[in-house]
């Protein structure tokens, strides 16, 4: 049956992109949570919640083609992840056509940061963290120059989307980014709701009340 159907592939959007629509009715606003850890070219342990570049990105291009979609709402509770599969996101997100409003619900770290800011506006929850640290890189490291210069343009990259999509100035940004008396062993800084906000990362501290009516709002103009 055609209803049994549409339930069917509804269930599976879940299930395999992690991504559904708002009720009946309401089918022009589509949720992307970003979830866990953003994964890249090397798949992670099963164990481990991911949010894959690869559903992502083919649901952003279907997003921006569907004529009834018109706005985005990403939320997002990420411990970082991928820095080239979450920036290719981010610039994603950022190209959108379509209106699109952020929540950072209960973390935006490392990566996670610019895609919190790659939205046309971006909402942090009171108790919600940030974490600005430097990029890092596991697994074999070869200690010469050309390994710390990839560094350095790797983590411009970063910046310079940050504050392109975000009322920080690059200053700030590094000097929040290379604080060393707030994380353990660790360079960085924790950044708590409203802190976010006085820092020009987020525009606004609120939640899903908020979020949703910011974009019917963006998208009546």
């Amino acid at each position: 049956m055609p209803e049994d159907e549409t339930k069917n592939r509804k269930l599976e959007n879940i299930k395999e992109l992690g991504s559904v629509n708002l009720a009946e009715g309401r089918d022009n606003i589509q949720i992307l949570p970003i979830i866990g850890q953003i994964e890249g070219h090397v798949n992670l342990s099963s164990e481990t919640k991911t949010t894959k570049y690869e559903h992502v990105i083919p649901n952003l291009i279907a997003i921006e083609n569907d004529k009834r979609v018109e706005g985005l709402l990403v939320v997002l509770n990420t411990v970082g992840g991928d820095v080239e599969a979450g920036l290719a996101i981010a610039e994603m997100i950022r190209s959108l056509s379509k209106p699109t409003v952020s929540l950072v619900i209960g973390g935006g770290h490392s990566i996670g940061v610019p895609l919190a800011t790659a939205s046309d506006y971006s909402f942090i929850s009171p108790s919600a963290t940030m974490i600005i640290h430097p990029i890092r890189m596991s697994g074999m490291v070869i200690g010469v120059p050309q390994t710390f210069e990839y560094f350095n343009k790797m983590q411009e990259r970063i910046n310079e989307f940050i504050v392109r999509t975000s009322k920080i100035t690059g200053e700030k940004l590094t000097e929040l980014m290379l604080q060393t008396d707030e994380l353990l062993n660790d360079m960085g800084t924790i950044l708590i709701g409203k802190q976010a906000v006085e820092q020009g990362l987020i525009d606004e501290v609120g939640g899903i009340s908020q979020a949703i009516n910011k974009l019917n709002e963006m998208m009546a103009k």
